[in-house]
């Protein structure tokens, strides 16, 4: 089976092409077009410039991402359209449909919507919270009936959150369509999500947009022996007997901290590593601590890391270690780096085990969309 499928939740123009099969994934393209260097001026998204540069970056890409699949000469306006170079034809295209930046998601609909009408294929609206969990198949292969059930910790954009996954029947690259899985959101922010917290941080600190990377950069520099700052942070919620997280408090913090320092201070870089080291650690506890905790109580086979958030190389590296010595018998999946942030594969393979909901006619954007309701 050849999936086509389009990403415009947020600030990244998406379009990968996979094939499927029983013996696994083969992605035949996967093109991202980013607007990162568009919107650190205003160290965030701004949604309606983000839509724009969609709807300019849209058919460039899909062009780039077909000409890598194999068709250097289609042309979409022509029913051809839908044959790849030795006869291949797509199959299905999978689009994100919430949750996210509503003009940015109209915008890949609509875009998919078209396509889908010219090419005459079926199209399925993918959850894009879904789509960052089952990014880990990309390099497993499948998730078995024997890992499950399964806690799914999401860190991607203005969502964190802890998502008890349970098989409905067991599901595999050979046996994929319909409904394979339950999700039950068990804890999620009351405020401002990890990666919010990074990016406002890192703003307070000067380190620019986005944030994440930026304080991880300066928080690998930060050697405790010779540093002449002692910074300490609180870890928001870490010991409430809930699920849930709050990041807001742990922003203010370092507001106030920031703004009680001397000018000299503020710019030193000493002060910068070890308050980015501190942010980056309180970060992690509190992400660690509930994930274990949850896993325990749910008595889960499985921890499932997906989002952007998940990149960062600490956070899955102190995961790793925190497992090992608490939960050895748990499996530990997280994705690819490149498969963390925002991609069309995710959304392909999402559109793949869920094949069977279909029909452009009743697909809309969703901002707020939650990852146990359906189109």
């Amino acid at each position: 089976m050849i999936i086509l499928a389009i990403e415009t939740s947020c600030d990244d123009t998406c379009i990968a092409v996979l094939e499927i099969k029983n013996k696994g994934i083969k992605i035949l393209s996967n093109v991202v077009s980013s607007q990162v260097k568009l919107h650190a001026k205003y160290g965030g998204v701004y949604p309606f410039l983000a839509k724009r540069e969609h709807q300019k970056n849209l058919p460039i890409v899909f062009k780039k991402a077909l000409k890598e699949a194999g068709n250097p000469k289609i042309d979409a306006s022509a029913n051809s359209a839908s044959t790849l170079s030795g006869n291949r034809r797509v199959d299905l295209i999978a689009v994100t449909t919430g949750p996210g930046l509503e003009p940015c998601l109209w915008t890949g609909i609509n875009f998919a919507v078209d396509l889908a009408k010219k090419l005459k294929v079926s199209l399925v609206p993918i959850n894009h919270i879904e789509a960052h969990i089952l990014a880990n198949i990309i390099n497993n292969k499948q998730l078995t009936i024997n890992n499950f059930p399964a806690v799914c910790l999401v860190i991607s954009g203005g969502h964190t959150q802890l998502i008890l996954m349970t098989p409905i029947r067991k599901a595999s690259l050979s046996n994929g369509a319909g409904k394979n899985w339950e999700y039950k959101i068990i804890g999620e922010t009351r405020d401002d999500a990890a990666g919010e917290c990074f990016d406002k941080t890192a703003r307070i600190l000067g380190l620019g947009y986005p944030g994440g990377p930026a304080i991880a950069a300066e928080a690998a520099k930060f050697k405790v022996q010779s540093s002449k700052f002692k910074v300490s942070l609180p870890r928001p919620m870490i010991y409430q007997k809930n699920y849930d997280f709050s990041f807001s408090g742990l922003k203010t913090a370092v507001l106030y901290d920031f703004k009680g320092r001397s000018a000299k201070i503020k710019k030193s870089k000493q002060y910068i590593q070890a308050m980015a080291a501190e942010i980056q650690q309180s970060i992690i506890d509190v992400l660690v601590k509930k994930t274990i905790k949850a896993t325990r109580d749910y008595n889960a086979k499985t921890i499932i890391l997906g989002g952007g958030v998940t990149a960062n190389h600490e956070l899955r590296k102190q995961f790793k270690k925190k497992i090992k010595e608490e939960l050895p018998k748990i499996q530990y999946l997280k994705p690819n780096i490149k498969f963390c942030t925002d991609n069309a594969v995710m959304i392909a393979v999402a559109g793949y085990f869920n094949r069977k909901k279909k029909g452009w006619k009743k697909i809309k954007a969703d901002a707020n969309l939650k990852i146990s309701e359906s189109q």
